[in-house]
């Protein structure tokens, strides 16, 4: 059950690194294996660099919001009362 529950954290994870790497690529204007079919160097760093922020911020966002979750359920996250 729990390598399951590893599974399920390194996949989000992963997508996240290469998110990140495809924002890195497209920084430095290096297209990545699947945005070479566009002829335009600068259309395909904007497309390679759009989808690398959403797998970055989705799978960043997933772990973060598992981890906050699972504090939440234990009891070590506080109120933040204003």
């Amino acid at each position: 059950m729990r390598f399951i529950a590893l599974l399920i954290l390194i996949i989000p994870g992963l997508l996240g690194v290469y998110g990140i790497k495809l924002l890195r690529d497209s920084f430095f204007l290096k297209t990545s294996t699947p945005f070479t079919w566009i002829d335009s160097l600068a259309a395909a760093s904007m497309l390679q660099g759009t989808f690398g922020l959403l797998l970055a911020i989705g799978g960043i966002g997933f772990v973060a919001g598992y981890i906050f979750n699972r504090d939440k359920k234990s009891g070590k996250v506080q109120r933040f009362d204003s």
